[in-house]
C-alpha cells in the first residue's frame, strides 16, 4: 500500500491495481487528486485496474470529474477496469445524474 497523496481532507492510495480516494474530495482538492492518480496509473504499466471511491464521505461532482479523468486516462493506456466503487452517496449522485450506465459500464468512451 502506497499513499499518493494525503491532505487533511482527502487520500489517495495505491495497492497492487486498486486505486482508492478516502475522505471529503472537494473542488480544492480534484485537480491534485485526478493528476496524482493518471501518473501512477501512468507509472504502473498495469493491465487491469479496480478504482475505488467507497470511502468518499460526501456526494460531490468533483469527486465524478475525477473518475471520468482516470476513465478516460486506462482507456488512453489500454487498462482495463474491472470494478468502480462507490460510496452511498456517490451512487445517489451518480444515479440523479443519470450516469449510472457509464459507470456500470467503465469500459465504455468516458
Amino acid at each position: 500500500m502506497t499513499t499518493l497523496l494525503s491532505t487533511s481532507h482527502v487520500s489517495l492510495i495505491a495497492q497492487t491495481n486498486t486505486l482508492s480516494v478516502n475522505g471529503d474530495l472537494t473542488v480544492n482538492a480534484a485537480a491534485d487528486v485526478a493528476a496524482v492518480g493518471v501518473k501512477w496509473l501512468e507509472s504502473a504499466q498495469l493491465t487491469e485496474v479496480t478504482l475505488d471511491f467507497f470511502g468518499v464521505t460526501r456526494a460531490s461532482s468533483a469527486a465524478i470529474s475525477v473518475l471520468f479523468e482516470w476513465l478516460r486516462a486506462c482507456h488512453l493506456l489500454g487498462v482495463v477496469v474491472t470494478s468502480i466503487m462507490l460510496s452511498a452517496p456517490l451512487e445517489r449522485l451518480t444515479s440523479l445524474a443519470e450516469l449510472d450506465a457509464l459507470i456500470k459500464s467503465p469500459n465504455a468512451e468516458a
